[in-house]
C-alpha cells in the first residue's frame, strides 16, 4: 500500500511540474488547468454585467465547478509538494509551500470561499472573498516563460535595486529637511514640521493622490529643492527600470544559453552512439571521444563541449596523455568519457551474483570504469564504481580512511551488501603502467593481500580463503592472456596490498569471501583494439574457474544500436 501511495505521489508530481513540453497526457492536464483558470476569470468578468437570470445560473454552476476543480487540484499539489521539493517535507514543509508565491496564490484563490458557508460574514467581507477569486489569473504565471524571466531578472538584480532605492530614499529625505528649513518661516501653516516636508516630497513620486502637494514652495531654495525632487521623481522610475531592463536582458541571454546547453547536451549523448566492436561482435559504447573528433562531427566549439560536459550528468573530461608513462613524454590529449549514475558516488548494479566487479577509482583513471562495466555485464556480475567526487585533492575508494565522506559511507555500505554473500568473490580493477608509474615486464598484475614481492597464496594477510580456486583461475587466465593476446601476468610481484586500510580489511564482508586486486596496463585496457574481447576473456575465466558455470547468454542490450548506456542496470 505504501509503495502504491509513493508511486501515485511521484506520478502526480510529474503531472504538476508546470512544464508544457513534457509527455502528451501531462500537457493535457496542464492545459486543462489553464483552461479552467481562464473560464473562472471569464465567469467573474461576465458576472459584473446585468445579465439574464438563466445565464447567471449558468455562471453560478461554472463558479461551483471551477471551485471544486481547483480545491481538488490545490489539495493534491500540497500533498505531493515534498516530491517536487524536499524542503516541503512534513506538515511544516507543506505549510512553507502554502506561503511560497505560487502556493499562496493557490490557497488564497481557493479555500477562503468555503468560509462563507461556515461563518455569517457581513456584505463587505463577502465582496472581499469574491474579489479574491480574480487572483486565480496569477496562477497562469507558473506556465508563462515571460513571467519566469521577469522574476529571474528581479532576483538577479535585487541587490542593485535595493542599493538604488536606498540612495534615492536617503537623498529624498535630506532634500525634504532642506525644504522644511527653507519654507517653514514663510509658510509655517503648511510646513509646520519635518513630516509635512517629507510627505510633500514623497507625494511627488506617486502623483499626489491625497492633495498633499497643492501648496508649492515659494522660496528660491525651496523651488530648487522642488526641482531636485522632480528630477529624483524621474530617477526613482528610470533607475529601477534600467536595472530591471538590464536584468531582463541578462535573463533572456541565460535562457538562450540554457536552451543551447540542452541542445549541446543532446549532441553530446549522440556522440556516444554505440559502435560495432568487431572482435566481440557486440554494439558497445565508445571508451572515449576526443574533443577534436566531436568538434569535427558535431560542429561544437571547445567551450560548448566543456560547458556541456560540466552540465550533463554522466560525462567528464579525461586526459589520454595520463595513460602513457611520463618517460615517453606523452602529449596531453583531451577527450570525453561517458558513464552512468544511480548513486551519489557513481553507480551500483546488483545482479544477485557471487562475483562483484569493483572499480574504486573510475573518477580519476581514464576508461577503467567502462572496461569494468563491460566485464561485469559480459559475465552477469555485480558492479560498483566510484564515478563522482573531488579530483583535487583526490582520495581513491580503494582504501577506507578513518573518517570517510558520506559518499564513501554509502559506497562502503553497498559494497558490503554485495560482498556479504556465501562464497563471494570481489575483483577490484585498477590500472598500471601509466603517468608516473613505471612500465613493468608484465601487463596483468594480480594481488592477493601480500607485501610486494611475496608471491605466496594464502598467507596471514592474504585476502584469499579458497587458494585452490584462485590458483586455478590465475593459472588458466594467465595462460589464455599470453596465448591469445601476448600479455604476461604476475601476482604480488610489483604491488603491495598488505595495508591495513585496504577496503576488504575495513568493511564488513562474508567470512569466506575472497578478494583479488587486478591491475591492468593501460596498453591492454585502453589502447588495444581487443580490449572488450580481453574483458570478455576475463569474464569467461571467472565463470569457468570460480563459479564453475558457462558464460551467460549475451544481454540483448549488447546487440542494440543505440546511444550511451540504456538499460544499464540489468
Amino acid at each position: 500500500m505504501g509503495q502504491c501511495t509513493e508511486k501515485l505521489k511521484q506520478n502526480l508530481a510529474a503531472v504538476f511540474d508546470d512544464d508544457l513540453h513534457t509527455r502528451q497526457w501531462h500537457n493535457v492536464v496542464d492545459y486543462l488547468i489553464i483552461g479552467m483558470i481562464l473560464l473562472s476569470t471569464l465567469e467573474i468578468f461576465l458576472s459584473t454585467f446585468d445579465i439574464h437570470p438563466t445565464l447567471r445560473r449558468v455562471l453560478m454552476w461554472i463558479d461551483i465547478t471551477t471551485l471544486v476543480f481547483f480545491t481538488i487540484e490545490v489539495s493534491l499539489r500540497i500533498w505531493v509538494a515534498p516530491m517536487v521539493n524536499p524542503a516541503y517535507k512534513g506538515w511544516k514543509g507543506r505549510l512553507r509551500y502554502c506561503f511560497s508565491f505560487h502556493g499562496f496564490i493557490d490557497v488564497v484563490s481557493t479555500y477562503p470561499f468555503y468560509l462563507q458557508w461556515l461563518f455569517p460574514f457581513p456584505i463587505g467581507w463577502m465582496k472581499v472573498l469574491r474579489m479574491s477569486r480574480t487572483v486565480r489569473l496569477f496562477r497562469v504565471s507558473r506556465y508563462m516563460k515571460s513571467w519566469r524571466l521577469l522574476t529571474d531578472a528581479i532576483h538577479e538584480k535585487r541587490r542593485e535595486l535595493f542599493i538604488s532605492m536606498q540612495f534615492l530614499l536617503i537623498v529624498t529625505f535630506i532634500l525634504s529637511l532642506i525644504l522644511f528649513y527653507s519654507e517653514h518661516d514663510v509658510q509655517p501653516e503648511v510646513y509646520d514640521n519635518g513630516f509635512a516636508s517629507v510627505l510633500w516630497a514623497f507625494a511627488q513620486y506617486i502623483g499626489d493622490p491625497g492633495g498633499f502637494a497643492e501648496t508649492p514652495p515659494v522660496t528660491v531654495m525651496g523651488r530648487m529643492v522642488a526641482c531636485a525632487v522632480g528630477l529624483l521623481g524621474i530617477a526613482i522610475v528610470a533607475v529601477p527600470a534600467g536595472i530591471l531592463g538590464s536584468g531582463f536582458t541578462e535573463a533572456i541571454e541565460k535562457e538562450n544559453q540554457k536552451e543551447k546547453l540542452v541542445e549541446n547536451s543532446a549532441k553530446l549523448v549522440k556522440a556516444f552512439e554505440r559502435k560495432l566492436d568487431r572482435p566481440t561482435g557486440y554494439q558497445a559504447v565508445p571508451f572515449f571521444r576526443t574533443l577534436a573528433d566531436i568538434q569535427s562531427r558535431l560542429h561544437m566549439t571547445c567551450d560548448e563541449m566543456i560547458e556541456a560536459v560540466e552540465n550533463t550528468p554522466g560525462f567528464r573530461l579525461i586526459n589520454l596523455g595520463s595513460t602513457i608513462p611520463t618517460d615517453r613524454m606523452p602529449h596531453d590529449r583531451l577527450a570525453i568519457e561517458h558513464f552512468t549514475l544511480n548513486r551519489t558516488y557513481g553507480q551500483m548494479i546488483d545482479r544477485n551474483s557471487r562475483i562483484t566487479i569493483v572499480s574504486p577509482s573510475s573518477i580519476i583513471d581514464a576508461t577503467v570504469g567502462i572496461f569494468s562495466y563491460y566485464l561485469a555485464k559480459f559475465g552477469g556480475f555485480n558492479y560498483i564504481s566510484r564515478e563522482l567526487g573531488d579530483t583535487i585533492p583526490y582520495r581513491s575508494f580503494y582504501t577506507v580512511p578513518d573518517n570517510p565522506t558520506e559518499e564513501q559511507k554509502e559506497y562502503n555500505a553497498d559494497l558490503s551488501r554485495l560482498m556479504d554473500r556465501e562464497g563471494a568473490w570481489g575483483l577490484t580493477i585498477l590500472v598500471a603502467s601509466g603517468a608516473n608509474e613505471p612500465e613493468y615486464d608484465t601487463s596483468f598484475h594480480f594481488s592477493t593481500g601480500n607485501a610486494k614481492g611475496d608471491e605466496t597464496v594464502g598467507g596471514e594477510k592474504s585476502l584469499i580463503r579458497d587458494t585452490a580456486t584462485f590458483n586455478r583461475f590465475y593459472n588458466d587466465l594467465s595462460a589464455t592472456l599470453k596465448d591469445e593476446y601476448g600479455y604476461t601476468s604476475d601476482h604480488d610481484r610489483y604491488h603491495n596490498t598488505s595495508g591495513a586500510k585496504l577496503w576488504p580489511r575495513r568493511i564488513a564482508l562474508c567470512p569466506d569471501s575472497n578478494n583479488i586486486m587486478l591491475r591492468i596496463a593501460w596498453k591492454a585496457m585502453l589502447w588495444d583494439g581487443r580490449r572488450l574481447q580481453i574483458a570478455h576473456t576475463i569474464a569467461e575465466a571467472i565463470c569457468r574457474d570460480i563459479l564453475g558455470t558457462d558464460m551467460p547468454a549475451p544481454h540483448p542490450d549488447l546487440s542494440k544500436k543505440s546511444f550511451g548506456f540504456t538499460d544499464y542496470t540489468s
